[in-house]
C-alpha cells in the first residue's frame, strides 16, 4: 500500500476550538434522529462500516474545515477507528465537489453530522462572502465588522473564516485569537460624545493612552462635516493619524455636498464625498492619510467604486458578510464498501483531499 501524501498545509489544533466535548459526545446538539438511529443500531448490534461523503452546491471558498475535523477528533467514540479525508480551509471548491469523507463504523460518528454540517455551512458562507469582496476590492484592505451583528460565539470562528479567505483586518480579539491576532479599530461615535461631540478632544486622548504601534483610525461624520472634521483631525494628531473613516448614514447628506446635489445621490458614503475628503487633505499635505469607508458596502458596491476609481484605501464590511447561505450535505454513499446512496446521489471521488492523520 502507497504511504500518504504528505499534508501541504497545517491544521489548526483541535485544542483551540474549545469545544462542549461532553455535549457533543452526548448528541445535545445534535438532530434528535441521529441520535435516535445510532441508538436503534447499537440495541440491534449492527455496526455497518460506511463511508460518509460532504459536499456542498456552489462555487465557494471553504471555511470550518479545521473545525469539523475537530469535532471528528474529539468527539467520536473511537478517531483512531476513523479515515478521515479532508480539503483545507480556504481551498476553492465547485458543485458537488466532495470537500470530506469519513469511513469507518457509522455508529462512531453518527451523532455528529449536525455538527459539523453546520460548522461547514457558517464557516464556508463567511470565507465566500469575504472572499468576493476582497476580490472586489483589488487588492485594498478589507476590514471584516461584522461583529456586532450577531451573537459573540460565533465571533472565533467567523473571524477565522475571513482571515482565509483574505480579510486583513477583524475587529475584536476573538475574531482574531485563533491565529493569535489583535482586533483592530477606529475612533467611536460614542467616545465622540462622551467627548461632548468633539472629535479632535476624543482623537487626541484615543491616541495618547492607545498602543503606540496602533493604527489610529477616527470616524469623522458625527458632525455631518467630513470634509472640515477630516482636516481638524488630521492637523491635530499628524503623523499619529493613521487613516479617517467615513460613515454617513444613508439617510444623511454631508454638509460638504449640500452646494452639488441634483447631480447624483448625496447620501451617505458616495463617491463624491470620498473624492472631496481625499482632495482636501492633499491640499493641506495630508497625502498619508488614508480613506477608510463603511456603511452597508457590498462586493457589488465596493466593485462599483472601484471601476470609477474612487479614492479609498480600506473597505470596513459589516452584516454583508454574514448574510445569505452555503448548505453542506452528507450522504453514505457505501456501506461494507458497496454503493448505498439514496438515488440521485452515488459516490464522487475526489483526488485533491488529504488524508487526516
Amino acid at each position: 500500500m502507497a504511504a500518504p501524501p504528505t499534508t501541504r498545509r497545517k491544521r489548526l489544533p483541535p485544542d483551540i476550538f474549545d469545544l462542549p466535548v461532553e455535549k457533543m459526545r452526548d448528541g445535545y446538539y445534535t438532530d434528535a434522529y441521529f441520535n435516535h438511529a445510532r441508538a436503534a443500531l447499537l440495541a440491534d448490534g449492527r455496526h455497518p462500516n460506511v463511508l460518509m461523503q460532504v459536499f456542498q452546491k456552489k462555487n465557494a471558498v471553504l471555511g470550518g474545515m479545521d473545525e469539523a475535523i475537530a469535532v471528528l477528533r474529539l468527539c467520536s467514540d473511537d478517531w483512531e477507528a476513523l479515515a478521515v479525508h479532508a480539503l483545507y480551509d480556504g481551498d476553492d471548491i465547485t458543485p458537488y465537489e466532495t470537500v470530506l469523507t469519513i469511513e469507518g463504523d457509522y455508529t462512531l460518528f453518527a451523532h455528529l453530522e449536525t455538527v459539523y454540517l453546520g460548522v461547514l455551512a457558517r464557516r464556508t458562507l463567511v470565507s465566500t462572502n469575504v472572499r468576493r469582496v476582497v476580490e472586489a476590492a483589488n487588492g485594498k484592505e478589507i476590514l471584516f465588522f461584522p461583529a456586532r451583528h450577531d451573537h459573540h460565539r460565533v465571533q472565533t470562528g467567523d473571524g477565522y473564516a475571513a482571515h482565509v479567505a483574505g480579510a486583513i483586518g477583524v475587529s475584536t480579539d476573538a475574531q482574531a485569537s485563533w491565529w493569535g491576532g489583535r482586533g483592530i479599530g477606529t475612533v467611536p461615535h460614542a467616545l465622540i460624545a462622551a467627548y461632548d461631540g468633539d472629535t479632535v478632544l476624543a482623537a487626541r486622548k484615543f491616541a495618547e493612552f492607545a498602543d503606540p504601534e496602533m493604527r489610529i483610525v477616527v470616524l469623522v461624520d458625527f458632525e455631518n462635516d467630513s470634509v472640515r472634521t477630516a482636516l481638524e483631525v488630521a492637523r491635530a494628531l499628524g503623523d499619529r493619524l493613521w487613516g479617517v473613516r467615513l460613515d454617513t448614514s444613508a439617510t444623511l447628506v454631508d454638509q460638504a455636498l449640500w452646494s452639488e446635489m441634483g447631480y447624483f445621490d448625496p447620501r451617505g458614503v458616495n463617491p463624491r464625498l470620498v473624492e472631496k475628503v481625499r482632495a482636501a487633505l492633499d491640499a493641506e499635505g495630508f497625502r498619508n492619510v488614508k480613506i477608510v469607508v463603511s456603511g452597508g458596502f457590498s462586493a457589488e458596491r465596493i466593485r462599483e467604486f472601484e471601476e470609477r476609481g474612487i479614492p479609498v484605501d480600506s473597505y470596513g464590511v459589516g452584516s454583508s458578510l454574514i448574510r445569505g447561505d452555503n448548505d453542506f450535505t452528507a450522504d453514505i454513499v457505501l456501506t461494507e464498501g458497496k454503493p448505498s446512496a439514496k438515488v440521485g446521489r452515488r459516490y464522487i471521488p475526489n483526488p485533491r483531499l488529504e488524508p487526516v492523520l
